[in-house]
């Protein structure tokens, strides 16, 4: 009976035995795996696209100057029928023009050393284009001078110049579709050149979406960029 106890207890420790052998394979395939898995790469993915602004914010600056209040008022009105009917040949509607009140200034009041009497009321006056119309607001910003032959000294102040696109849910797709497809190349690239075969997407991410002008002379022209991160999974 005590031969039997051992061997059955001989037996009992090669089946154990057997199953740790048999679990540590497992666990270090598995870990084998996991390890396979981690095997990854990160690359980046640019796309690039040039816009035309759809949307201007153009302002128009003049100023007066006149003996007395009555004088400057109506020299203000003049100037303005003078500047709307010069913006109507350009193609623009009273729906697109805004006009601001009038900056007046008292040079007797504000304490002005040897004031000319005869300019004593002085006013800078406003008159800002909000348009779809790009193409005219260029061709106004070109042609603005013209309106000295009018009798009206006007300027554009081009740090207040907007040209805005304001189109970019339209092409978000389309970019972000670039941008994936060239990240992939890359990542293609390099698992050849690693001996690598290219699996899944681990992780994306979309970068920020950037509109800046494509240079300082066409500012109507917008560079729209976007850059994904995307790290892929790679195999033997």
């Amino acid at each position: 009976m005590q031969e039997r106890g051992v061997a059955g207890s001989f037996v009992l420790g090669v089946f154990i035995a057997a199953g740790l052998i048999g679990m540590g394979y497992f666990i270090s395939d598995t870990m084998f795996k996991i390890k396979q898995m981690e095997r990854t790469v990160s690359v980046k993915g640019l796309a690039l696209k040039e816009v035309k602004a759809d949307t201007a914010i153009f302002p128009i600056r003049f100023q007066n100057a006149a003996p007395t209040m009555a004088e400057l008022n109506d020299k203000i009105k003049q100037n303005l029928l003078i500047i709307e009917s010069f913006l109507k040949k350009f193609g623009f509607n009273k729906s697109e023009i805004t006009i601001s009140p009038p900056q007046f200034t008292d040079r007797l009041a504000q304490g002005y050393n040897n004031y000319n009497p005869k300019i004593r009321f002085f006013a800078d006056s406003m008159v800002t284009i909000y348009t779809k119309k790009v193409d005219q607001v260029v061709k106004l910003q070109r042609d603005l001078y013209k309106l000295t032959d009018e009798g009206v000294f006007a300027r554009n102040d081009m740090y207040e110049t907007q040209f805005i696109f304001t189109g970019l849910n339209r092409i978000k797709p389309q970019m972000i579709e670039i941008a994936t497809k060239n990240a992939r190349k890359a990542a293609l690239k390099f698992a050849k050149d690693s001996n690598s075969a290219l699996g899944k997407i681990k992780r994306a991410t979309q970068g920020y979406f950037t509109i800046d002008n494509r240079d300082q002379n066409t500012p109507y022209i917008k560079k729209v960029r976007v850059v994904t991160n995307i790290t892929y999974y790679l195999g033997n």
